[in-house]
């Protein structure tokens, strides 16, 4: 399962009124890298892939392929705003550590 916070809900919809296609998802997934081994992405996808796992968050179409799913089970997206500025924060009860930027992590070697 994948959670939005209603800040994110909200900055993922601004950010999807600015795509040319209103009828795109929004992709998270992960990679290898990141000063902590695996990093986030984010982006709009038009199209879902064969073995990409489709959750409705407050009327967003949240993709996540296969293998994301191991690290991205359980993970809540929320977005704030600080005097340093606007992020995407993942709280992702998989990560044993994470860097201080928050944008990588990594996970105890059973699964990977």
């Amino acid at each position: 399962m994948i959670h939005l916070s209603k800040a994110a809900v909200r900055e993922v919809n601004r950010l999807k009124s600015k795509q040319p296609n209103s009828q795109v998802f929004f992709r998270l997934g992960v990679q290898p890298g990141g000063c902590a081994g695996l990093s986030y992405t984010m982006e709009f996808d038009k199209n879902a892939g064969e073995g990409d796992h489709v959750y409705a968050c407050e009327g967003i179409q949240v993709l996540v392929n296969a293998e994301s799913l191991n690290y991205l089970n359980g993970v809540t997206l929320d977005y704030s705003e600080d005097l340093m500025g606007g992020g995407f924060r993942f709280h992702n009860p998989n990560a044993l550590q994470g860097c201080s930027c928050g944008h990588s992590f990594s996970v105890p070697a059973s699964t990977s």
